[in-house]
C-alpha cells in the first residue's frame, strides 16, 4: 500500500485520529508531494525518523479502515448513486413518456446532489 492517493483517502478519512507528528509527516509526504529528505528538513528530523514516522501512520491508518471501513462505505455509496444515475439516464433515453422522462432526471439530480455531498 506505497500508493499516495490510496494513502490521501484514508488520511481524509483518518487523519485526525493520528498523532501531530504523523498527521506532520503524511501532510508534507503524501499530500504536499515532497520527498523524504524534503520533509525532514522541514521537520527538523532525519530521512529515517520521517520514512519510520509515515509506516507507523500508514499502518494505522490502515488499521482504522480494517476497523471501521468509513473508506470502503465511502466508495460503495460513490458506486450506487453512480450506478443510480445510470440507471436513470437508461431509462430516459428508453421511454417517449414525459412523466416518466421527468422522473428519471429527478433520480439522476438526486443521485448527484447525494454524490456531491459526499465530497
Amino acid at each position: 500500500m506505497d500508493n499516495k492517493i490510496e494513502i490521501s483517502l484514508l488520511y481524509d478519512f483518518y487523519g485526525g485520529l493520528l498523532p501531530g507528528g504523523q498527521q506532520q509527516v503524511v501532510e508534507l509526504y503524501v499530500n504536499d508531494d515532497l520527498s523524504l529528505s524534503e520533509s525532514a528538513d522541514i521537520l527538523g528530523i532525519s530521512r529515517q525518523g520521517v520514512r519510520d514516522a509515515l509506516s507507523r501512520a500508514k499502518r494505522k491508518l490502515l488499521d482504522y479502515e480494517r476497523r471501521l471501513g468509513l473508506l470502503g462505505a465511502y466508495r460503495e455509496r460513490r458506486r450506487a448513486m453512480e450506478e443510480l444515475a445510470s440507471a436513470a439516464k437508461r431509462i430516459r433515453d428508453l421511454t417517449d413518456s414525459e412523466e416518466i422522462s421527468a422522473l428519471s432526471e429527478r433520480i439522476e439530480a438526486i443521485a448527484a446532489a447525494v454524490a456531491e455531498k459526499e465530497e
